[in-house]
């Protein structure tokens, strides 16, 4: 399956410890992040993610691509809590991500207790609908 991920700089350490706990299920499916969150993820664990461009640069609208294109299975979004100091064109492009999500039924995770349901069903084989 396609996993993307996109992480806030104050919510990478985050991200980090997801991933680096998970890394045995994340290895076995193809893994796509904004630049500097995909950066983050080679740098912890070692595995290999295909780079957008930067989320503000770009990256956002690639995700949103994606989607469109039926290339994403499962998105882990994990954004600031201060969404405040985010300019209002790049919070725009963070709730179109969400709702493309919802109209082409990926799965999406905003906060770590989600993540870790969405990874565990995914290795448990619940999420195999995604692939027919």
């Amino acid at each position: 399956m396609n996993i993307g991920f996109i992480a806030h700089s104050n919510r990478r350490v985050l991200l980090e410890n997801f991933c680096i706990a998970y890394k045995g299920i994340l290895k076995k499916h193809s893994l796509i992040a904004t630049s500097i969150t995909a950066q983050h993820i080679e740098a912890v664990t070692g595995l290999a993610v295909q780079r957008l461009l930067p989320g503000d640069m770009g990256g956002l609208r690639q995700m949103v691509s994606i989607i469109e294109r039926d290339n994403l299975d499962m998105l882990f979004l994990f954004q600031s809590r201060e969404m405040q100091n985010v300019p209002a064109k790049e919070q725009a492009e963070y709730a179109e991500v969400e709702r493309m999500c919802d109209l082409y039924s990926i799965p999406l995770a905003t906060n770590i207790a989600t993540a870790e349901s969405l990874i565990l069903c995914l290795d448990h084989g619940d999420l195999e609908w995604r692939a027919m």
